[in-house]
């Protein structure tokens, strides 16, 4: 089965920096040699989006720190397809670690799109490896599978080391008919497992539920069926980089004599590199949506981004009817032709709220096939373990009750050794027992409009607090004998008009404000520091006790020309800073 491995070649381990525990930003790394000499591989650098939890942050990505302070021994980065929980910190993130990057033909085309779209985004050189390819990179023999996924080119990574081979499994399913490109090769993972497998590294997403997911062709052929029998117009949201589901929609679209028209920037990008690759070959070629006022309603198919109720997509504006072009009218049919990710869920709902609102009739994957996981359920990952008969199963891609129920199915395949680690843990796969054998330092960076921040640096406890109990600034000046020469000026921000008995909030801060200043002795109202923390107190105490709720405060006092100022509360009690 494994080699035996020579003392000098240390330990082959596994370390994620995100993705296990938590659904996207996946990031993993393998290393091999004594721990203060191993060489380093990544897999994947990816990200997962901002959500109420982290208001005004567009995306978040793992925290690289750990390989940056040792990038010399990173020998490279491969990514296994072109998700956003895949490569999408990739742009931002490699002119930190500037290893070879690999990865296949549509994988590395979107990648050159994307980066071509923002603005002072460095070109990140990427070696294209086909499907199938095997090459060395430093310690690791690597080979590409090709495994079936909602995304062209999806692969799992073939790891062999001197210590043992890694199955990393990427995102997949068993789909026999995936719409485009290569199905999964069992027949190579049955091969690989026939050499030997230490360890299989593989995706929880869907571990909890039974059975098979359905095939890419059932859902084109139910596309069919359904746009065919829609009496007006058709709108389809889906993943922009489902390029099948694309495909499908396009063929439904030609079969009941209708046109295709495409909105939405990454929907527009996605099936350019697609077309460029000879995925749309034999297609009709969608319109652009300037096309869709002078469509007839019973001729058209709208196909559009904004499945996850992505406010400045093309479908949360036409709910809102606040889209320039395209409107949708009572007896309109909007497919949502995809699932809706962990944590969407209120501003998909949203979405589907104003659109019934209008009267137009909405199918989702409850209604009908419409959508397919590209994800395995039980059966799948039972028939791949059993071709790959690994010695020890790590669950990865997944929220806590993933990894375990999938822990609890592998060991009832007879897996002997299971790990369930989390994103900072070093697990050692060979030689040994598979083991949690120390930590890394992890973390998050947040990409918030054009800046990249580390969590304490981004504002983003004080931005939650004020979401919640909005904030009061408050301005006063002294002279130097302590009396007051402008104010006290109140803004408000986030907090009601009025009390229950009616009395205005802003009265009550400049009562409360004035009553805290004439409180303190002349002389002391030279520090200015010590006035800005009195009056601090004051208004905050006093919009609690009529309202119930401590709202975030910042006092500016200038006393005699020198400047001081309370900064924002913190857990545990205020905090004064001179300046």
């Amino acid at each position: 089965m494994t080699r035996t491995p020579e003392r000098s070649a240390g330990e082959l381990v596994f370390l994620p920096l995100g993705g296990v525990g938590e659904i996207g930003m996946n990031m993993g790394l393998y290393g091999i040699g004594p721990p203060r000499h191993r060489k380093w591989l990544m897999v994947d650098c990816g990200v997962t989006f901002g959500n109420e939890t982290t208001p005004g942050v567009d995306v978040i990505l793992p925290d690289p720190s750990f390989i940056e302070q040792a990038r010399d021994d990173l020998v490279g980065i491969v990514l296994t397809h072109a998700h956003e929980d895949h490569y999408g910190a990739v742009i931002e993130l490699w002119p930190r670690l500037r290893a070879p990057v690999f990865a296949t033909p549509f994988t590395a085309g979107l990648l050159a799109a994307k980066a071509g779209e923002e603005f002072g985004a460095e070109t990140v050189p990427v070696t294209v490896v086909e499907q199938g390819h095997r090459w060395t990179l430093g310690p690791f023999d690597l080979e590409l599978v090709p495994v079936s996924h909602s995304i062209p080119e999806p692969n799992a990574l073939v790891i062999r080391t001197a210590l043992g081979t890694v199955v990393h499994s990427g995102d997949w399913k068993i789909d026999p008919t995936p719409g485009i490109g290569r199905a999964i090769d069992l027949q190579r993972f049955a091969e690989i497992g026939n050499e030997g497998v230490r360890a299989f590294v593989c995706d929880s997403t869907n571990a909890i539920r039974a059975g098979r997911s359905p095939s890419e062709q059932d859902v084109a052929r139910s596309l069919v069926d359904i746009i065919r029998a829609a009496p007006a117009r058709v709108a389809v949201t889906t993943f922009a980089s489902n390029v099948a589901r694309l495909r499908a929609v396009i063929m439904a679209a030609t079969a009941a004599d209708r046109e295709v028209v495409v909105m939405g920037r990454s929907m527009l990008r996605v099936l350019d590199v697609a077309g460029e690759l000879g995925y749309l070959d034999g297609l009709r070629m969608p319109l652009d949506e300037e096309a869709y006022g002078y469509l007839p309603r019973d001729k058209v198919v709208a196909l559009l981004t904004g499945s996850q109720g992505e406010p400045r997509a093309a479908l949360a504006r036409i709910a809102s009817d606040d889209h320039r072009r395209v409107a949708l009218s009572p007896g309109d049919l909007v497919i949502f032709s995809s699932r809706t990710i962990p944590g969407n869920e209120k501003a998909v709902g949203a979405i589907v709220n104003a659109l019934a609102t209008r009267g137009v009739d909405v199918l989702t994957d409850r209604d009908a096939l419409v959508h397919v996981s590209g994800h395995p359920r039980r059966d799948e990952l039972a028939e791949l373990y059993g071709l790959l008969k690994p010695e020890v199963s790590i669950p990865v891609h997944g929220e806590p009750l993933h990894l375990a129920e999938h822990a609890k199915f592998a060991r009832s395949l007879g897996v002997k050794e299971i790990v369930v680690g989390g994103d900072g843990k070093i697990v050692r796969l060979a030689p040994g027992p598979a083991a949690i054998v120390g930590e890394a330092p992890f973390g998050h960076l947040y990409r918030d409009g054009r800046l990249l921040l580390e969590p304490d640096e981004s504002g983003m406890a004080d931005r939650r607090r004020i979401s919640f109990a909005g904030a009061i600034v408050v301005s006063v000046g002294l002279d130097g004998a302590g009396e007051v020469v402008h104010g006290p000026e109140v803004v408000l921000l986030g907090i009601p008009e009025h009390d229950a008995d009616g009395e205005l909030f802003e009265e009550i801060v400049e009562k409360a404000v004035m009553g805290a200043l004439v409180s303190i002795p002349r002389p002391r109202r030279r520090d200015a520091a010590l006035v800005a923390e009195a009056l601090r107190r004051a208004a905050r105490s006093a919009v609690a006790e009529r309202w119930g709720k401590k709202p975030v405060c910042r006092v500016v006092a200038t006393t005699d020309a020198v400047a001081s100022e309370a900064v924002v509360e913190r857990q545990g009690g205020g905090k004064r800073r001179r300046r």
